[in-house]
């Protein structure tokens, strides 16, 4: 079997209606019954940390969306595992489209919560610099080797222009790109096995609707506590990382006007 194209994957599974996460709609639902108005409304124009969230809280939000969202996904995979439910969209397997669909809303879902900017999915075409931070996330959750390093990286410059309420930047130009490209073509292997044991699944008549809804929830739920558990530990994700860097920044300014 030929490796599919990660890229491929990626563009197709964004076409799909719903995969798109709105940031602020998103937030403001999860935090306005738990927390004041003015305290969700600093989430929103920064992120949960910055505005007191503390990560406690954040992980009991996000447990409850990967329960919900492993529900949905391993419904639609029961139903497509079905004789007959296989389709192709261009040449990906329609339900591994809409397998990895899911995965991209659970990914921004958390990414959120813990601390990241919108990354623009609504826009007509997938920009590099949201492929490039889709691709490195996703490459947590399948446990890419190396990923993990280059997010820290690229989390130390957001907190930073969090902090100091710069404009958001692109954050995976120039020697970030290299290794995007090196994670995507590994996703690409990992995707085509995945492929394979579901189309296996689907040879077999309505025992395969059980293999696959399995398969889907075995692996769904694992991946995303991945990411959840790797989000929860950075800087962004910190309320005391935030009070630090205020700290910081007032002695600074205070030396400055000495």
């Amino acid at each position: 079997m030929e490796n599919i194209k990660f890229e491929t994957m990626l563009v197709e599974a964004t076409k799909f209606p719903m995969v798109k996460i709105d940031r602020e709609l998103f937030l403001r639902k999860e935090l306005q019954d738990r927390y004041t108005k003015e305290i969700v409304e600093k989430a929103i124009q920064y992120n949960p940390a910055y505005a007191g969230i503390c990560v406690e809280d954040i992980n009991k939000i996000a447990k409850s969306c990967i329960a919900a969202e492993t529900i949905k996904v391993t419904t639609i995979s029961a139903a497509a595992g079905l004789p007959g439910g296989l389709a192709i969209i261009g040449t990906i397997p329609a339900d591994l489209a809409q397998y990895f669909g899911h995965i991209l809303r659970i990914l921004q879902k958390l990414i959120y919560l813990y601390g990241w900017s919108d990354l623009g999915l609504d826009s007509k075409e997938l920009n590099d610099e949201t492929m490039n931070l889709l691709t490195l996330f996703v490459g947590v959750m399948f446990g890419v080797n190396g990923v993990v390093g280059t997010i820290n990286k690229l989390t130390v410059q957001v907190a930073k222009q969090i902090v100091k309420k710069l404009p958001q930047k692109a954050l995976t130009k120039g020697v970030i790109y290299p290794i995007v490209k090196k994670i995507a073509t590994l996703l690409g292997v990992k995707m085509t096995k995945q492929i394979f044991v579901r189309g296996v699944a689907k040879v077999i008549p309505v025992l395969g609707a059980v293999i696959s809804g399995g398969v889907t929830f075995i692996s769904f739920k694992p991946m995303s506590e991945k990411l959840r558990e790797y989000l929860e530990t950075t800087e962004l994700a910190s309320v005391e990382y935030y009070k630090k860097m205020h700290l910081e920044t007032i002695i600074v300014e205070e030396t400055i006007n000495i």
